[in-house]
């Protein structure tokens, strides 16, 4: 077999060569960062746990390619089986490299805004966050009527988002930014930095704060002067990362009015991922390889290890992050900065998430706010890490269903901003 360079002849041959299992020439078309967390092994694991559910592979349908940031493609490859099909979602840089690969539901429904959310009641616009060679596209939000609204900051969890934080089928964000602007917020949400400049990724000296902060700031500044925002009433909503990070914008923008924190990570991340790949493997038993789970620990390790320094390569590193990134996550305590603002902040947590969890996570900000009368916390026992409502163990399947953010959530925040304190929980 030639080797293609065009994304959707990539993306093919990505099926084919994996229904002749030769995984391991998948793996060299891997851009760094994914070959740091990806192995072959996980890819063959994967691929036959789908394929020998759906009694093997009887077509490979045509590839369907669109854009996904500065020079790269995301191609969806329809799977058909003898029962049922997936789809191979790649995204593919011009040089031919792999940059992100998924196995996803056969037919991915376009999002349909939530049932509490009302387009009549908002207008959106793009915009452009920051004017440096960082810039980033993003989208506002802006209720209609007599304003000036209060007005909020989206950040996303770690990895290379868009601003909708696309999850298979499901945008967290935007179900987030059309709730709320329907209740009276004027909300801006864009793409992440590493999303629209994925070089950021590799470059030396690359850390959590160069990945959210700028941009994070940029924004705030751009809703305070807009003229139907009110700019004492600009807050921050970080999710996962988006929400760990929220507190060192605060300090780096002193005009936020406060934070929301939806499932902030307190647990020192390589720790989690040790957590995490041990939990996938003990609900999936076979799904997980235990040397996926020992590669993992030895790189968490390595974090540890006062023998980390920037020349510590990424590929002994979790998730193939540069040194630089764990060595400024290794210095961050965010309980401790939040804990220090002098800002209004509510916590949010999902009771069945198993990557930030009530007990690993949360229980942090409970002991370094308790103190904090403007500190309100809450636990919505049924909701998952992207706040999806759901029953039993929480397993990465059911984020392959369209679903939505759960609505007491974006009642409880709406609430929260306008009234810029404690209120009383949905129902």
């Amino acid at each position: 077999m030639g080797v293609a360079r065009e994304p959707g002849a990539v993306a093919v041959s990505v099926v084919e060569l994996a229904g002749e299992g030769r995984f391991g020439e998948i793996e060299e078309l891997f851009a760094p960062p994914l070959r740091a967390a990806v192995s072959a092994d996980m890819m063959q694991t994967a691929w036959l746990g789908e394929i020998g559910k759906r009694g093997g592979v009887s077509v490979v349908g045509q590839p369907v390619s669109e854009a996904a940031g500065p020079g790269l493609v995301r191609v969806s490859v329809p799977v058909g089986c003898q029962q049922g099909g997936i789809t191979l979602v790649a995204v593919v840089d011009e040089a031919g490299t792999l940059h992100g690969l998924q196995l996803a539901p056969a037919t991915a429904a376009p999002w349909e805004p939530p049932p509490y959310a009302d387009p009549e009641r908002f207008s959106e616009q793009d915009v452009t966050v920051a004017d440096d060679a960082h810039a980033v596209p993003g989208t506002l939000s802006l209720p209609r009527g007599e304003g000036p609204w209060p007005g909020v900051v989206l950040l996303s969890g770690g990895g290379p988002f868009d601003r909708d934080e696309t999850s298979g089928p499901n945008k967290p964000l935007k179900d987030l930014a059309w709730g709320l602007a329907s209740r009276g917020v004027a909300v801006l949400r864009f793409d992440k930095v590493t999303y629209a400049h994925r070089e950021m990724v590799t470059a030396p000296g690359f850390t959590m704060t160069g990945e959210y902060v700028p941009s994070a700031v940029a924004a705030v500044r751009l809703l305070r002067g807009l003229p139907e925002v009110d700019p004492a009433r600009v807050f921050v909503v970080g999710h996962s990362m988006g929400g760990k990070v929220a507190p060192r914008v605060a300090v780096a923008e002193e005009s936020v009015a406060g934070l929301v924190i939806m499932a902030g990570d307190t647990q020192p991340m390589h720790r989690s991922a040790v957590r995490v790949v041990r939990y996938l493997a003990s609900v999936s038993p076979g799904a997980v390889p235990e040397a996926a789970v020992e590669g993992i620990i030895e790189q968490a390790a390595m974090v540890d290890s006062p023998a980390l320094s920037p020349s510590t390569p990424a590929a002994a590193l979790p998730f193939g992050l540069p040194a630089s990134y764990w060595l400024d996550l290794r210095d961050y305590d965010p309980v401790a900065t939040a804990a220090a603002l002098n800002k209004p902040m509510l916590i949010l947590q999902g009771g069945r998430d198993y990557q930030v969890t009530v007990a690993d996570d949360l229980s942090g900000w409970r002991t370094g706010l308790a103190h904090r009368p403007d500190v309100t916390i809450r636990v919505y026992d049924a909701d998952n890490h992207l706040f999806f409502p759901g029953e039993g163990v929480s397993t990465p399947e059911e984020y392959e269903v369209a679903q939505h953010v759960d609505p007491a959530v974006v009642e409880d925040i709406a609430k929260w901003l306008v009234a810029g304190r404690d209120v009383t929980p949905s129902s």
